[in-house]
């Protein structure tokens, strides 16, 4: 039998009472959700990232529990909105580097208080919002200040599954167990 080098009961137990009030998850693109990398595709399609699907699949579980789910992204692609929109998240803002008015538009819609959100970023216009959500994540490799503003830093670096992690962190936390028909 394997064992869960997250420990996740272990780890969840310190984080418990912030991530039991989540109702509202966003994350960032770049640098969370891929590892930052871009490659030219072609004038058709531009500039593109690669995703993990772990993090696809968590997204949708958070989706399918009840819980929103949201893009903010400074980047601008084809390849985001198209993945994002085939998701089916409940939104999602590209395009500006000052993610403040697109946290705010989200709070707004969603009806939420700021302490039943979580935001994972890495970068330094993140902080704003990291800074100001009940929960928030980011990576090993992110920027020092950003790592010492976050309630949790991920084992799993940019794009490998990182976002999955916390997802399965709020899961385990949540009691949200993905429907598997057989």
């Amino acid at each position: 039998m394997s064992r869960d080098i997250l420990n996740l009961p272990e780890i969840s137990k310190q984080y418990a009472d912030k991530l039991s009030k989540i109702k509202v998850c966003l994350f960032d693109v770049d640098g969370i959700l891929t590892d930052g990398k871009i490659f030219w595709s072609g004038e058709e399609c531009g500039f593109n990232r690669q995703f993990h699907t772990h993090d696809g699949y968590g997204l949708k579980i958070l989706m399918r529990a009840g819980l929103k789910v949201g893009i903010i992204t400074g980047g601008d692609s084809i390849g985001v909105k198209k993945r994002f929109e085939g998701l089916g998240v409940n939104y999602l803002y590209m395009g500006n580097e000052d993610k403040r008015a697109s946290y705010e538009k989200v709070l707004e819609e969603s009806g939420v208080s700021e302490e039943e959100v979580l935001y994972m970023g890495d970068e330094f216009f993140d902080l704003p919002i990291l800074k100001r959500v009940g929960f928030s994540a980011s990576v090993p490799n992110a920027s020092f200040e950003v790592r010492e503003a976050v309630d949790y830093v991920t084992r799993r670096e940019s794009g490998n599954a990182c976002a999955r992690e916390v997802i399965d962190l709020l899961r385990h936390v949540q009691g949200i167990v993905p429907e598997i028909e057989y």
